[in-house]
């Protein structure tokens, strides 16, 4: 569909948990890698209680936005890897400064080399891309 980099907002079909199927919904790129590959964190209006999440409103995005009604949240804990072909579409980007916001809240969270299930976290996360 194009060519994404770290902060933009894109549509994707993604499930938070093992409970409930794929939805569409909001991502945030993180980083990109070969072959087509995006890494994404999604955002849900419902925070969970059991994991880290980074507040999101109108006011993060350079560029576009959702339809915000009230907070979202971007859910850092649930970082994935999807495929270029799996993108539905573009909602817009986030500001430096949000960006950075959840770059330094991944590395705080989810350090290189510590080898997730790959289905649902990359094994490396490359957050210089």
């Amino acid at each position: 569909m194009g060519r994404y980099v770290r902060g933009d907002v894109l549509l994707v079909s993604v499930s938070l948990d093992d409970r409930t199927g794929p939805k569409i919904r909001p991502v945030i790129v993180i980083s990109t890698g070969e072959n087509g590959s995006v890494c994404v964190c999604p955002v849900s209006i419902k925070p969970p209680s059991d994991a880290p999440v980074i507040p999101l409103s109108i006011d993060d995005f350079a560029t576009g936005g959702l339809d915000l009604f009230s907070e979202s949240y971007v859910m850092i804990s649930r970082v994935t890897n999807i495929h270029n072909r799996e993108i539905v579409g573009k909602k817009g980007r986030l500001t430096a400064e949000s960006v950075g916001t959840i770059t330094s809240s991944l590395q705080d969270i989810l350090p290189p080399g510590t080898g997730q299930d790959q289905k649902k976290k990359p094994d490396r996360l490359h957050l210089g891309q």
